[in-house]
């Protein structure tokens, strides 16, 4: 503990900033974990097929029912769809469409802040470095003298923040890339399981296609 306490101190004032990215990036990334690999649950595609099955056995009524116990934003897409049924294809897609809206709001919520993580800490870091080595030349101008290891010193702390920097960077990126990769999945995988749904829907003739 004393060890990253003291290259902490060793890196400048611009460490400070480095902490507050660090730990920003890390709350953004424990939210994101939790909200695309806990709270999606389940496949949209293997949750229509489920609830086609009940509609051809027990009616919509029952898979509406059936879709309230599961807790995943998209089963309330199909249950405002499912609700409105009776209203024709384009009310059913509209119902979706607006459901789909309000119940993914959350998915983009806190990347652009991991973007600007992984952008800024670099540039936190090659700035502690440059005011860094400013500091080790006033030194070595004040000595009056090129000490080897007054300059290895000054070299050896300015780039104390450009590691750091490129440190708290990389799992961020890194990060980012598997939760946008999650998200297009997943709405990709919604969009056509809601297609899905609405063609068993008109083919089954509950719904009616509007001409």
């Amino acid at each position: 503990m004393q060890g990253l306490v003291g290259y902490f101190h060793r890196g400048g004032s611009m460490m400070w900033g480095l902490l507050i990215l660090a730990i920003l990036g890390l709350a953004i990334i424990l939210e994101r974990l939790y909200s695309l690999f806990i709270k999606l649950r389940g496949n949209p595609k293997v949750i229509v097929k489920e609830i086609t099955n009940i509609i051809e056995n027990q009616g919509i009524d029952a898979a509406i029912e059936y879709l309230t116990g599961i807790k995943s934003p998209v089963a309330k897409i199909f249950i405002a769809g499912l609700e409105k049924a009776d209203k024709g294809r384009a009310v059913v897609e509209e119902a979706m469409a607006r459901a789909a809206s309000t119940e993914f709001a959350f998915l983009d919520r806190g990347m652009i802040y991991l973007t600007a993580t992984a952008t800024l800490a670099p540039i936190l870091g090659f700035l502690g470095t440059v005011t860094g080595m400013i500091k080790a030349f006033s030194a070595i101008a004040a000595a009056g003298e090129v000490e080897p290891t007054l300059v290895a010193s000054g070299i050896s702390e300015a780039l104390i923040t450009t590691a750091t920097g490129l440190i708290i960077a990389a799992p961020v990126a890194l990060f980012y890339s598997i939760f946008a990769d999650r998200i297009n999945n997943y709405t990709r995988n919604t969009d056509e399981a809601i297609d899905m749904l609405v063609e068993y829907l008109l083919e089954s003739g509950v719904l009616e296609e509007e001409l």
